[in-house]
C-alpha cells in the first residue's frame, strides 16, 4: 500500500514535466529577455555607466574636506627679543652704569616670547569651489553621457544577436523534428515496400536482386533516420541551454510572407537607428570631449577656497591665527610635463578613426541588408518552385506503386521515386528555414523584432483554426 502511495506521487510530479506545453515563439522570446546572461551582464555596464554619469554631475559641487595634523617640532617657536635690534647691536658697556645694572639685572628669559608648543595640534575645515575650469568639466560630464549611450547600444546589440540566435535555434528545433517525420514515413513506407517484395519473392513473382534492393533502401533510410534523430536531440539541447528551461518543445509554425518587406525601407530604418552607427556616434562624441578636456587644460582655473578651524592648541601663534579666511584663487598653466599636447592629436585622431569607422560600418551594415534581402527572395522562389516538384515527385510515386504492384516496374524504380519525394521534402524545410533565417537577420538589422514576431503569431492563429 505505501508503495503504490510513493509511486502515485511520482507520477504526480513526472506528470508535468511529460505533459510540458509547447512554447511560442514570442514566449520564447520573452523568457530568453529574462534569463539572458549576457544580456543581464550588458545591463549591469549600463547601469555602471549611469551611475558614473551621475557622479560626474558632483563635479561643479564645491569640495569639503576635514583636515586634522599633529606635529612635533626640533623645539618651540620662540622669539628672542635681544636678537633683534636695538637690543641686538646695543652695547651696553656704552651705556651710563646705573643702566646697564639694571639691563644685566633682567633675566633672559623675560626676552623670550614663545608662539608655540613642542607638539602642536590643528584641526579645520577646508572648501574649494571651482568656478571656471576651461571647459574640463562639461567636456567630462560630454564624455560620461557618450559613454552611457555607448553601453545601451551595445546592450541594445546584443539584444538583436539573442534574436537572431533564438530564431535560428527555435526553427532548427521545428525543421529537425519535421525532418525526423519526414525520415520516419519514408522508413515506413519503405518497411511495407520491403514486406510486399519479400512477399512478391517468395512467390516468385519478382527476383531476389528486387527484394535485396528494397531491403537496402529500408536499411539506409534508418540510418538516416538514426542521423536525423541525432540532430534532432542536438538542436533541443542548444534551444534548453539558450532559454535555460527543461523542455524544448516549440509550437509557432514556420511561415512565408505573402508579401515582402520594402527593401528601401529597410535600409532607411537600418542606417537610420542600428545599435552600431550610434555606438560610433557615442564614440565620436566620446573624442570631441576628450578633444575639449585637453585644450582646457590650457586655460586658467578659477576657484573659490575658504577654510574654518575646529581646533588649535592654545598659543601666541594659534591666537594670531584667524578662525576663518575665504578668498579666489587662480591658477594658470605655463608649462607641463603631462603631454597635453600629445594627448590632444590623440583625441582628434580617435575622433577621425570613429568616422571613419562609421562610415565604413555603413556600407557594411547596406550590404549586409542587400544580402540578406536577396538571400530570403531566394529562399522563397526555391520554396515555391519546390511545391511542384513535390506534386510531380508524389504523383510519380503513386504511379511507381501501381506498376510495382502490377508488375510492370522494378523495386529500383520504385525506392527511387520515394527517395525522390523524401528529398523534395527536404529540400523544402531546409528552403523555408533559410527564408526564416534571413527574415530575422533583416528585421533585427533594421530593429523590426515587433514585426518578425507578429508574423509568427499570425501563423500560429492560422494553424490553430
Amino acid at each position: 500500500m505505501k508503495r503504490n502511495k510513493i509511486v502515485s506521487m511520482l507520477a504526480l510530479l513526472w506528470l508535468p514535466l511529460a505533459q510540458a506545453a509547447p512554447v511560442s515563439l514570442a514566449d520564447a522570446w520573452q523568457q530568453l529577455l529574462q534569463v539572458s546572461d549576457k544580456l543581464a551582464a550588458d545591463g549591469q555596464q549600463v547601469t555602471a555607466a549611469e551611475a558614473q554619469q551621475q557622479a560626474a554631475k558632483d563635479l561643479y559641487l564645491p569640495s569639503l574636506t576635514l583636515n586634522g595634523s599633529y606635529t612635533r617640532l626640533e623645539k618651540p617657536l620662540e622669539l628672542d627679543l635681544t636678537k633683534l635690534n636695538p637690543l641686538a647691536s646695543m652695547d651696553l658697556s656704552s651705556l651710563p652704569a646705573q643702566f646697564a645694572a639694571i639691563f644685566a639685572a633682567i633675566p633672559h628669559s623675560m626676552f623670550v616670547t614663545p608662539f608655540t608648543e613642542q607638539e602642536v595640534f590643528n584641526s579645520s575645515l577646508q572648501a574649494m569651489w571651482p568656478i571656471y575650469t576651461g571647459g574640463q568639466i562639461s567636456a567630462a560630464q560630454a564624455i560620461r553621457k557618450a559613454q552611457l549611450q555607448e553601453k545601451q547600444e551595445q546592450q541594445e546589440l546584443t539584444r538583436r544577436e539573442l534574436f537572431t540566435t533564438l530564431v535560428d535555434r527555435y526553427y532548427a528545433v521545428t525543421v529537425s523534428q519535421s525532418l525526423v517525420v519526414t525520415q520516419q514515413q519514408l522508413v515506413d513506407s519503405l518497411t511495407t515496400h520491403y514486406q510486399h517484395a519479400l512477399k512478391m519473392e517468395q512467390q516468385g513473382q519478382i527476383a531476389k536482386v528486387e527484394r535485396l534492393n528494397a531491403e537496402v533502401a529500408l536499411d539506409d533510410a534508418k540510418v538516416t533516420l538514426g542521423s536525423a534523430q541525432r540532430q534532432c536531440e542536438m538542436a533541443e539541447i542548444a534551444l534548453r541551454r539558450l532559454l535555460h528551461a527543461p523542455e524544448a518543445e516549440t509550437s509557432t509554425p514556420m511561415f512565408v510572407l505573402r508579401t515582402p518587406p520594402s527593401l528601401p525601407q529597410v535600409t532607411e530604418l537600418t542606417l537610420a537607428q542600428h545599435p552600431a552607427l550610434k555606438l560610433l556616434n557615442a564614440k565620436e562624441q566620446q573624442a570631441k570631449g576628450l578633444i575639449d578636456m585637453e585644450y582646457g587644460k590650457y586655460k586658467p582655473t578659477v576657484y573659490l577656497y575658504g577654510n574654518y578651524t575646529l581646533y588649535e592648541d592654545d598659543s601666541l601663534l594659534s591666537e594670531m591665527t584667524p578662525d576663518w579666511m575665504v578668498g579666489v584663487g587662480v591658477r594658470v598653466p605655463l608649462i607641463s610635463r603631462d603631454g597635453r599636447s600629445g594627448k590632444v592629436l590623440a583625441a582628434k585622431s580617435a575622433l577621425l578613426q570613429a568616422r571613419y569607422t562609421k562610415a565604413q560600418t555603413t556600407q557594411d551594415l547596406s550590404l549586409l541588408v542587400d544580402q540578406s534581402y536577396r538571400q530570403m527572395q531566394q529562399a522563397a522562389e526555391e520554396i515555391h518552385s519546390l511545391d511542384t516538384s513535390r506534386q510531380l515527385a508524389e504523383e510519380n510515386l503513386r504511379l511507381r506503386e501501381l506498376a510495382f504492384n502490377q508488375g510492370l516496374a522494378t523495386s529500383v524504380e520504385r525506392v527511387d521515386a520515394e527517395l525522390k519525394l523524401s528529398a523534395v521534402n527536404t529540400k523544402q524545410l531546409a528552403a523555408k528555414y533559410r527564408y526564416l533565417q534571413s527574415y530575422a537577420h533583416l528585421m533585427a538589422v533594421s530593429g523590426q523584432l515587433d514585426d518578425f514576431i507578429g508574423h509568427s503569431k499570425q501563423q500560429e492563429m492560422m494553424d490553430a483554426r
